[in-house]
């Protein structure tokens, strides 16, 4: 796993509302999910304004990929070794690979925890 793009960005976890555009604050490096109850955007907390329902103050994780798609239990494996420190994460998959936020506050205790369930960070 690697710390994202090795800056210590803050991201932020912002959510709208299902039928809202795509806004102009969302550029760069983003990921976006829409649902029929909402639209959430994980993106730089720097970009998401204040006014905006948001959860900030995160820090990302990449696993090396590309990753097969037949692989099994990789997140199961984040996740697990995450609970057992009592580190919440929330979880972005693409294409080619998974991203894991942890709070900045528990990014020490989550790299501890990878670490010891065998993952090199």
């Amino acid at each position: 796993m690697v710390g994202g793009d090795g800056r210590a960005t803050l991201f932020a976890v912002a959510r709208l509302d299902a039928g809202a555009a795509v806004p102009e604050w969302a550029a760069g490096c983003f990921s976006l999910t829409r649902t029929r109850e909402e639209m959430s955007i994980v993106c730089d907390q720097s970009s998401v304004p204040l006014e905006v329902t948001a959860e900030r103050g995160f820090r990302m994780l990449m696993v090396e990929g590309p990753l097969d798609f037949s692989l099994t239990g990789v997140l199961a494996s984040i996740a697990g070794a995450l609970a057992g420190a009592g580190v919440s994460l929330f979880a972005i998959s693409t294409f080619d690979t998974d991203y894991v936020l942890v709070r900045e506050e528990s990014l020490g205790a989550a790299v501890e925890a990878l670490r010891g369930a065998g993952w090199e960070i």
